[in-house]
């Protein structure tokens, strides 16, 4: 082929590239839209509207674009919602002609254009103004006459323009109590009838700047201000009333949100009134605006209304991670715990293994105290009201100074409920807290201790299981990960569950009691012959554990392990013997 040939193809094959290119890939989207104005009223879209007036019977509605918001203009100045407004604005404008019905209509009557049902006009930012009138439905109720002004043509458009276009203005207001971004609030001020507070947010939470430096409990601020946030205007009850009082707003409690720092800082400022029980809301202002709204009453019951009820309610502030040792004295007994890497242990009165989760729980305890009022800051309370304490807690916590809660009874009650003095040895403050905590707090070594029967077993370990019962014995081994097969008496596929159950029960047997620390007159218990035996098997066939069982005594069942002399009382419903071998049978 000839270069001049090949050098023509390849030209060609360029213009065919760059015309696919410019048609179906540059072009593409510009087809799109031509496709989606076709039978459209108008060509502009949505985002070119700046303002939108709708005359209707009841009243005159104006929607102005004002950057990225609205704003409305009548029937009454407010902010717009700009969900329900861009919704309503993209109906209309993309609203598609579905037929003539006459070019020359002899009576609007007949259409109910003679006094339309709205009357629309909208202005485009570069100050065009289309004008479209609505009538009445057609016979079908599906389409809604509709004709353009200065214009004698009738044509029918979808009905969900009239719909939209009469909506009541109050479904277009911006329902937000307060707007503003969480992340930016910095301060907060509450004027009360009776008191003033002010709070600043810091790197470490909020606190509480006046009346009194305090720390605050951010659960109670953060809570209100996710009301303010999030919840909507119940109703918008008056607009420019002549008096303020009817609604407790002429002394009202004044909310000022403080966003950013020093020349950033911006207030939003909400004014509350009275509630109305019957509404189920409370009665509010914002500063600037004249309509009297209705708010769901949540946000006033989220209200911090005291300093009490403002301040930080922990009774001691800890990073559990970060503590090192608890020493608890009760009635029941003193011991202690120390954290070994990421386990507990029972150190004194002796070295016991521990149960981490009662050990854990424990320590939450302490941690989750929270005093329902406070009795004095100091330590001036602390002798009169937990001089002699009922229980005593230290905390030593890593790099830090031990810290001793003291606890006592209270006769005092909140609520009907019982409650119990706390207080911080050395320091205070002392508090009131839930009566629960002495018994939380008071617990014995052997709640904390580990009663497993079997500590440490690892069922995926057990390769081998052997039961006997009342003569009888069965031997199983593990085929895989979650089959077992019955070796003695006969050779079949065994029952896995029925295996599972008894593997699980023995790794979950906890004592209730130790009946025998050395194994003494162990036919009282009957295990001088034992009823069964459960022997679980490594996988080079040395035993892990023989669990031997003894009698049952009502609820309660003796077991004893033959490493180990100690014999247990533990709950019957824990352990069951399956019947040999018909239970293990696949």
């Amino acid at each position: 082929m000839r270069w001049q040939t090949t050098a023509i193809l390849a030209a060609i094959l360029i213009a065919v590239g760059a015309f696919y290119y410019v048609y179906d890939v540059r072009m593409a989207p510009e087809r799109e839209k031509e496709a989606a104005r076709k039978g459209r009223l108008w060509t502009i879209e949505p985002a070119d509207v700046n303002e939108v007036t709708i005359r209707r019977s009841s009243d005159t509605l104006t929607l102005k674009r004002e950057g990225d918001r609205w704003q409305m203009l009548g029937p009454v100045s407010a902010r717009g919602d700009r969900g329900p407004i861009d919704d309503a604005l993209t109906t209309i404008v993309t609203a598609k002609i579905d037929r003539e019905i006459t070019a020359q209509p002899a009576s609007l009557a007949d259409f109910g254009l003679d006094k339309p049902a709205a009357d629309l006009t909208l202005t485009t930012k570069d100050g065009k103004q289309l004008g479209l009138q609505l009538g009445a439905k057609n016979p079908t109720g599906v389409w809604v006459y509709a004709r353009e002004r200065d214009k004698p043509a009738v044509f029918v458009i979808p009905d969900s323009v009239l719909r939209d276009s009469t909506k009541p203005a109050v479904d277009f207001r911006d329902k937000t109590i307060l707007s503003f971004e969480r992340k930016d609030v910095t301060g907060l001020d509450l004027a009360l009838r009776d008191d003033a507070l002010s709070l600043n947010h810091a790197e470490k939470g909020w606190r509480i700047t006046r009346p009194r430096a305090l720390a605050a409990d951010n659960d109670v601020v953060n809570d209100f201000l996710d009301k303010l946030q999030n919840a909507r205007v119940k109703e918008f009850v008056i607009d420019a009333p002549r008096s303020l009082e009817p609604y407790g707003l002429e002394r009202p409690t004044r909310v000022e949100v403080h966003t950013g720092k020093d020349k950033d800082r911006a207030t939003k400022t909400l004014l509350i009134g009275a509630t109305d029980d019957k509404k189920k809301g409370v009665y509010a202002l914002r500063t600037g605006e004249q309509s009297v709204m209705l708010l769901p009453e949540e946000v006033w019951t989220a209200l911090p209304k005291t300093v009490a009820a403002l301040r930080d309610k922990t009774v001691v502030a800890f990073e559990r991670d970060k503590i090192t040792r608890v020493d608890v004295e009760n009635p029941r007994g003193a011991f202690t715990i120390v954290r070994e890497g990421d386990r507990w242990q029972i150190s004194q009165p002796e070295a016991l293994l521990t149960d981490q989760l009662e050990a854990g729980a424990l320590v939450m305890n302490v941690r989750n105290l929270r005093a329902q009022a406070f009795l004095s800051d100091d330590a001036s309370g602390l002798a009169r009201y937990v001089g002699s304490p009922q229980v005593k807690v230290t905390l030593t916590e890593k790099d830090a100074p031990p810290t001793t809660i003291l606890l006592a009874p209270s006769t005092e009650t909140r609520g009907s409920q019982a409650t119990a003095y706390a207080g911080i040895a050395g320091r205070g403050p002392v508090v009131l807290v839930d009566a629960k905590a002495l018994t939380d707090l008071g617990k014995s070594i052997t709640e904390l201790r580990d009663r497993s029967v079997v500590g440490g077993l690892d069922a995926k370990a057990v390769k081998r299981l052997q039961l006997t019962r009342d003569g009888k014995a069965v031997l199983l081994e593990r085929q895989g990960d979650q089959e077992w097969r019955m070796l003695e008496p006969t050779r079949r596929a065994a029952n896995a569950g029925r295996v599972d159950d008894v593997l699980f029960g023995v790794r979950a047997l906890k004592w209730k009691e130790i009946v025998a620390p050395k194994g003494e007159d162990p036919a009282r218990y009957g295990l001088d012959k034992p009823t069964g035996e459960i022997t679980l098997f490594r996988g080079d066939g040395t035993a892990i554990v023989t669990l031997m069982v003894g009698k049952k005594d009502g609820q309660r069942l003796y077991v004893q392990t033959k490493s180990a002399p100690t014999i247990y009382a533990v709950e019957a419903g824990q352990l069951e013997l399956p019947k040999i071998p018909e239970d293990f049978q696949g």
